[in-house]
Parts: C-alpha cells; sequence; structure tokens
C-alpha cells in the first residue's frame, strides 16, 4: 500500500521527540505491509471511518483507507483521538 502524508501529520511529526519518529517509523512499514499487525494494535474509531494505531503506550497514529491508499491523518499522544 501506499502511504499519503496529510499536513496535519507531516506536522505532528516534526514536532515528535526523535525516538518517537524512529519508532512510528517502524510502525509504518509494518502499516504499509500487514495493516492488521499485532504490534499496531489497530482499531476503528466508533461510528467513524477513521482507524488508529499504537506506536508506543503514550503515542497513537491516525489514518484511513482509500483504495488501495492509506491516509496518514495526525500522529501523537492518545489526546489525538479526541481531535
Amino acid at each position: 500500500m501506499k502511504f499519503i502524508f496529510t499536513e496535519p501529520f507531516q506536522k505532528d511529526y516534526q514536532r515528535l521527540p526523535s525516538h518517537i519518529q524512529r519508532v512510528l517509523d517502524k510502525a509504518l512499514s509494518f502499516l504499509s505491509t500487514d495493516w492488521q499487525h499485532h504490534s499496531l494494535r489497530t482499531k476503528k474509531l466508533s461510528g467513524t471511518i477513521i482507524w488508529y494505531a499504537r506506536v508506543t503506550r503514550a503515542y497513537r497514529f491516525t489514518f484511513q483507507f482509500e483504495e488501495d491508499t492509506i491516509i496518514l491523518r495526525r500522529v501523537g499522544t492518545h489526546a489525538i483521538l479526541n481531535r
């Protein structure tokens, strides 16, 4: 699958600590090959088309599917799920 990085995702990524960026990069490699990889703990936000996955215990990223593309929406602490 290919990725589209939204502007908010890109801005969020730049604000992350460098060690979290590295962990996120690894999570995205899992996502590209198997979006249901066990380490991602992928779940759908109830009543939406938006999914989220785990980066670390404290960090998550949100995304959605559009045909053969994954649109990366936001990344940050668990609070991003409320935006």
